[in-house]
């Protein structure tokens, strides 16, 4: 029977949550009443998880999973899953528990008033200051750097429609945020509140770092205001240059010669050196992206699918 929800969940060293999870995802899934599949994709876990999942696959005719050949990320996870999905409604879910499975009827009723794709809001969200700091920052960046209007960018838990995942799959992009890219391809998003626990195994795998190539990401992925941004700097500053060079020539005939300023036109030099190349980091973010895209590399490995009719 063809599934109307197919619920696509990375793993990446989960081998803590993965039997909980199944344990509240199966029942949730089953009482809705409806075909379903879930799709795990496993992103080159060092633990257990992938032992789990086999298994997994082996208890349960509904579940299939998808071995990557290495770590490809999160995105290239849930693309991976896409792309072998066969449900009206795709729902991507994190492994860690923090998102409840019992949400996810949720979604699909709001799938179902006519949306094609629901994102969700973390009612009071359950994580540390530091995370909900660094997080509040990418959303608001982001929202004024695409103008998307998204509330909660980090939130995985979602739903799209099966038009949505098809305009997705045809993108074939290196790098990419998912949730954003399918909001471009949105004709009705929405929406809800949904509720957050705290991560009860393992840690999160979003470091600092990881934090702030996701919000360059997601600027140089769906914008050029940084370009223009930047280009907007130059001109101010070379405007500012002008007329301070301007005053230092009417200072010269009026005070005369002096060497007294010395330290203070090293520390504008810095300041505009330092702005140049904070500029050349972002022009080089695009050229990187360039890159990446025209050596046409896969984007992600498969070594192995388990479960359903692709097994071998």
């Amino acid at each position: 029977m063809t599934p109307y929800i197919s619920i696509v969940v990375p793993v990446y060293n989960e081998e803590g949550n993965l039997d909980n999870l199944m344990q509240r995802l199966y029942p949730a899934l089953t009482g809705m009443g409806r075909p379903f599949e879930i799709i795990f994709t496993d992103d080159g876990s060092r633990d257990r998880s992938l032992e789990i999942l086999k298994r997994l696959a082996n208890d349960y005719p509904e579940v299939r999973v998808i071995e990557f050949n290495g770590n490809f990320g999160q995105h290239m996870a849930i693309m991976a899953a896409f792309e072998i999905s066969r449900g009206d409604i795709v729902v991507t879910l994190d492994a860690d528990l923090q998102n409840p499975p019992e949400e996810i009827p949720k979604l699909v009723a709001e799938m179902e008033n006519g949306h094609d794709v629901v994102g969700t809001i973390r009612h009071n969200r359950q994580d540390s200051i530091f995370r909900k700091s660094a997080s509040r920052l990418v959303n608001i960046t982001t929202r004024k750097m695409t103008g998307m209007k998204m509330t909660d960018y980090g939130c995985m838990l979602r739903a799209y429609h099966r038009n949505v995942v098809d305009n997705i799959n045809r993108c074939g992009e290196a790098s990419t945020f998912i949730p954003a890219l399918a909001q471009t391809f949105a004709s009705s998003p929405s929406e809800i509140e949904v509720a957050h626990a705290e991560r009860s195994e393992g840690e999160s795998k979003y470091s600092f770092y990881k934090l702030i190539r996701l919000n360059f990401d997601l600027m140089t992925g769906f914008s050029v205001v940084p370009l223009q941004l930047f280009a907007l700097t130059g001109i101010v500053t070379s405007l500012g240059a002008v007329a301070f060079a301007l005053f230092l020539l009417v200072r010269r005939f009026l005070v005369g010669a002096e060497v007294e300023g010395v330290f203070t036109l090293f520390a504008i030099l810095f300041f505009f050196i330092g702005i140049t190349i904070f500029g050349i980091g972002i022009v080089g973010e695009y050229v990187g992206r360039i890159y990446q895209e025209v050596r046409r590399r896969p984007r992600f490995v498969v070594r192995r699918i388990y479960g359903g009719s692709d097994e071998g």
